[in-house]
Protein backbone atom coordinates (compact mmCIF):
# COMPACT_ATOMS: atom_id res chain seq x y z
CA UNK A 1 0.00 0.00 0.00
CA UNK A 2 1.32 3.18 -0.97
CA UNK A 3 -0.27 5.56 1.46
CA UNK A 4 -3.22 5.34 3.79
CA UNK A 5 -6.46 5.24 2.84
CA UNK A 6 -8.85 8.56 3.69
CA UNK A 7 -11.04 8.60 7.11
CA UNK A 8 -14.18 7.14 5.70
CA UNK A 9 -12.39 4.17 4.02
CA UNK A 10 -10.49 3.30 7.05
CA UNK A 11 -14.20 3.65 8.39
CA UNK A 12 -15.67 1.44 5.94
CA UNK A 13 -12.74 -1.04 6.89
CA UNK A 14 -13.51 -0.92 10.42
CA UNK A 15 -17.08 -1.17 10.10
CA UNK A 16 -16.62 -4.52 9.00
CA UNK A 17 -13.85 -5.03 11.90
CA UNK A 18 -16.31 -4.78 14.41
CA UNK A 19 -18.98 -5.90 13.40
CA UNK A 20 -17.07 -9.07 12.96
CA UNK A 21 -15.54 -8.87 16.76
CA UNK A 22 -19.33 -8.25 17.98
CA UNK A 23 -20.49 -11.22 16.00
CA UNK A 24 -17.69 -13.60 17.35
CA UNK A 25 -18.30 -12.42 20.87
CA UNK A 26 -21.91 -12.90 20.55
CA UNK A 27 -21.70 -16.55 18.61
CA UNK A 28 -19.87 -17.46 21.64
CA UNK A 29 -21.60 -16.26 24.41
CA UNK A 30 -24.45 -18.67 22.94
CA UNK A 31 -27.68 -17.97 22.23
CA UNK A 32 -30.65 -17.88 18.90
CA UNK A 33 -29.98 -16.65 15.66
CA UNK A 34 -32.38 -13.97 15.91
CA UNK A 35 -31.57 -12.81 19.44
CA UNK A 36 -27.88 -12.68 18.75
CA UNK A 37 -28.89 -10.63 15.39
CA UNK A 38 -31.56 -7.92 17.95
CA UNK A 39 -28.10 -7.83 19.76
CA UNK A 40 -26.09 -7.23 16.72
CA UNK A 41 -27.96 -4.54 15.36
CA UNK A 42 -27.93 -2.57 18.48
CA UNK A 43 -24.66 -2.79 19.29
CA UNK A 44 -23.21 -1.50 15.72
CA UNK A 45 -25.74 1.06 15.21
CA UNK A 46 -24.21 4.81 15.14
CA UNK A 47 -25.49 5.28 18.56
CA UNK A 48 -23.86 2.30 20.49
CA UNK A 49 -20.67 3.03 18.62
CA UNK A 50 -20.61 6.57 19.55
CA UNK A 51 -21.33 5.72 23.21
CA UNK A 52 -18.58 2.88 22.75
CA UNK A 53 -16.36 6.05 21.68
CA UNK A 54 -16.66 8.14 24.43
CA UNK A 55 -16.18 5.09 26.85
CA UNK A 56 -12.65 4.95 25.47
CA UNK A 57 -11.56 8.08 24.20
CA UNK A 58 -9.86 9.37 27.47
CA UNK A 59 -7.53 6.13 26.84
CA UNK A 60 -6.57 7.18 23.23
CA UNK A 61 -3.10 8.15 22.58
CA UNK A 62 -2.19 11.41 20.86
CA UNK A 63 -2.24 9.80 17.39
CA UNK A 64 -5.19 7.99 17.87
CA UNK A 65 -7.02 10.78 18.83
CA UNK A 66 -6.05 12.32 15.41
CA UNK A 67 -7.21 9.56 13.37
CA UNK A 68 -10.50 10.43 15.67
CA UNK A 69 -10.73 13.90 14.82
CA UNK A 70 -9.41 13.53 11.28
CA UNK A 71 -12.66 11.18 10.82
CA UNK A 72 -14.93 12.32 12.83
CA UNK A 73 -14.41 15.83 10.87
CA UNK A 74 -14.41 13.93 7.38
CA UNK A 75 -17.21 15.72 4.72
CA UNK A 76 -20.19 13.02 5.05
CA UNK A 77 -23.73 13.37 4.82
CA UNK A 78 -25.48 11.05 7.91
CA UNK A 79 -28.97 9.06 7.13
CA UNK A 80 -32.23 11.24 7.78
CA UNK A 81 -32.74 9.04 10.78
CA UNK A 82 -29.62 9.45 12.81
CA UNK A 83 -28.07 12.18 14.79
CA UNK A 84 -25.33 13.83 13.40
CA UNK A 85 -23.01 14.26 16.01
CA UNK A 86 -23.08 10.54 16.98
CA UNK A 87 -23.10 8.95 12.99
CA UNK A 88 -19.54 11.31 13.40
CA UNK A 89 -18.40 9.94 16.19
CA UNK A 90 -19.85 6.14 14.95
CA UNK A 91 -17.51 6.79 11.88
CA UNK A 92 -14.64 7.92 13.97
CA UNK A 93 -14.63 4.79 16.30
CA UNK A 94 -14.79 2.86 12.81
CA UNK A 95 -12.01 4.65 11.04
CA UNK A 96 -10.16 4.23 14.23
CA UNK A 97 -10.05 0.81 14.11
CA UNK A 98 -9.40 0.34 10.45
CA UNK A 99 -6.48 2.38 10.95
CA UNK A 100 -5.28 0.16 13.68
CA UNK A 101 -5.57 -2.82 11.48
CA UNK A 102 -3.98 -1.59 8.98
CA UNK A 103 -1.28 -0.70 10.35
CA UNK A 104 -0.80 -3.91 11.84
CA UNK A 105 -1.65 -2.89 15.35
CA UNK A 106 -3.96 -5.59 16.07
CA UNK A 107 -3.52 -6.14 19.86
CA UNK A 108 -4.25 -2.73 20.60
CA UNK A 109 -7.52 -2.87 18.42
CA UNK A 110 -8.59 -5.72 19.90
CA UNK A 111 -7.81 -4.35 23.48
CA UNK A 112 -10.14 -1.05 22.24
CA UNK A 113 -13.09 -3.32 21.20
CA UNK A 114 -12.61 -5.58 24.12
CA UNK A 115 -12.79 -2.43 26.27
CA UNK A 116 -15.80 -0.86 24.19
CA UNK A 117 -17.67 -4.23 24.23
CA UNK A 118 -17.25 -4.79 27.75
CA UNK A 119 -17.90 -1.49 29.29
CA UNK A 120 -21.08 -1.02 27.14
CA UNK A 121 -22.58 -5.06 28.43
CA UNK A 122 -21.98 -3.22 31.85
CA UNK A 123 -24.19 0.12 31.68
Amino acid sequence: MTGMPGSLELAYLGDAIYDFYVRERLVRGGDRIQAMHRCAVSTVCAHAQSEALLRIEAGLTDEERGVIRRARNARQTPPHHADPAEYHRATALEALIGYLYLTGQKERMEALIALALDAGERE
